[in-house]
């Protein structure tokens, strides 16, 4: 019987066969048979970390299958969106995604190995999705970073976005203007273009797409066809970058 036990288990599980024997038991014959699997599971604790091992394997299996579908579902708002900026190869042959928050320590920390990635690799088209979702300041500096693209073009978004990234203290339009300044941009046109409704569009657009991809934190990154939420160190965005132009060559 104790050897028998796990097998009896494993059909059970299965809700094979001998799920059916299983139902036919009586009540005497069920409380031995589940003594007998408690008493092998204690003796083989193992089994269950084993078995605990497969079911998360597969649960991230079907995770991935279903972010690949989503963004498959969604690659021209992706991907091809004029709301956003383009940094980076504009032709590379892989595309990177981020969504990101200005006040976001994770966001932060990854801004630097973003860029080691895209200079290291020199082939890899960069789009920035502005999602502010940790308050006020973190709205107000997407708004800024914005309209500094609307008033003074994309290069002057990218050094902004920068400048967004490391600023300390709160953001507030007087540190924001001040942030203008020493980037050597006119703030006026600047805090002017915030009411344009392209600002408020851009964000809006970027938290529609957010929840149809299940994305509620950031950073959230998309690699070619693949969705990773949460920071990622340079060593393991060079091996995903890698794969993800192996899978598509």
């Amino acid at each position: 019987m104790r050897l028998l036990a796990p097998l009896a288990l494993a059909g059970a599980l299965a809700a094979g066969p001998a799920a059916a024997d299983l139902i036919d038991m009586d009540a005497a014959e069920r409380d031995a048979f589940r003594a007998e699997v408690r008493a092998y599971l204690l003796e083989n604790p193992e089994v269950l970390m084993e078995a605990i091992g497969v079911l998360e394997q597969r649960q991230a299996a079907a995770e991935g299958e279903r972010d690949a579908m989503s963004v498959a579902a969604n690659a021209d708002a992706l991907f091809n969106s004029a709301f956003d900026w383009v940094g980076g190869n504009p032709e590379g042959d892989v595309v990177l995604v981020e969504f990101m928050d200005y006040r976001c320590g994770f966001c932060r920390r990854a801004h630097p190995e973003v860029e080691d990635l895209i200079a290291l690799d020199g082939n890899i088209r960069y789009v920035v999705k502005e999602f502010p979702i940790l308050g006020e300041q973190s709205v107000l500096a997407s708004q800024f970073a914005i309209a500094t693209r609307i008033a003074h073009g994309d290069d002057a978004y990218g050094a902004m976005n920068d400048a967004l990234m490391v600023l300390r203290g709160d953001v507030t339009e007087a540190s924001l203007m001040a942030t203008a300044n020493e980037l050597g941009l006119d703030p006026a046109p600047i805090m002017e273009a915030m009411d344009d409704p392209l600002v408020g569009q851009t964000i809006a657009y970027n938290r529609d797409l957010a929840q149809r991809l299940a994305i509620t934190g950031t950073p959230s990154f998309v690699f070619g066809d693949q969705l990773v939420r949460g920071y990622v160190p340079l060593d393991a965005m060079l091996q995903i970058v890698e794969a993800v132009r192996t899978e598509v060559n």
